[in-house]
């Protein structure tokens, strides 16, 4: 899969500060990854609070089914959504056995999984490397939103969700 093509008014390093922008904030996302019959999978995952650089980065048993189907079929989606945005991030995942990253990443929050702490026997982390995100943002949340919509009822107009850019990473 190609990633996809650049928009000629977002360079690559607009858009990865966009994105990180989008996603800054987000405790929890949805990572999907493909099972061995070809389905698509989403779970819930933390989101560890590191500068977005077109990496992303999660902990994990090493025994878990989102392990083996990355270990299986690397492509995964991670979806983040808020009040006023929404991301979807495509890339390729991989699992690293690091202490001295577990290390770097670890807080406080992790360890209600992981009380051992980061070197715990099993914990592994998986690393997924972005290549191209599509991003929903809507300044001015809801209310905006709703305003808008209410407009192109009231006038027929198309209604315009804000702005919808894809980001090759």
């Amino acid at each position: 899969m190609s990633p996809a093509p650049q928009t000629p008014d977002q360079p690559r390093d607009e858009g990865v500060a966009k994105v990180a922008e989008l996603i800054a904030g987000t405790k929890i996302c949805m990572l999907t990854t493909t099972d061995d019959d070809g389905r698509l999978v989403s779970r819930p995952m933390a989101v560890q609070e590191v500068e977005f650089d077109g990496d992303l980065w999660f902990f994990s048993d090493g025994d878990s089914r989102k392990v083996d189907q990355v270990r299986h079929g690397a492509h995964v989606n991670v979806a983040f959504a808020s009040g006023d945005s929404w991301v979807s991030v495509a890339g390729d995942a991989e699992v690293v056995r690091d202490v001295d990253k577990a290390k770097e990443l670890w807080n406080e929050g992790v360890k209600a999984w992981f009380p051992d702490g980061p070197e715990a026997p099993g914990l592994v982390l998986v690393k997924v490397h972005a290549d191209s995100a599509e991003y929903w943002d809507t300044p001015g949340g809801r209310a905006a939103t709703l305003l808008s919509y209410v407009k192109a009822r009231a006038t027929g107009e198309r209604y315009s969700g804000g702005e919808n850019e894809t980001v090759s990473l």
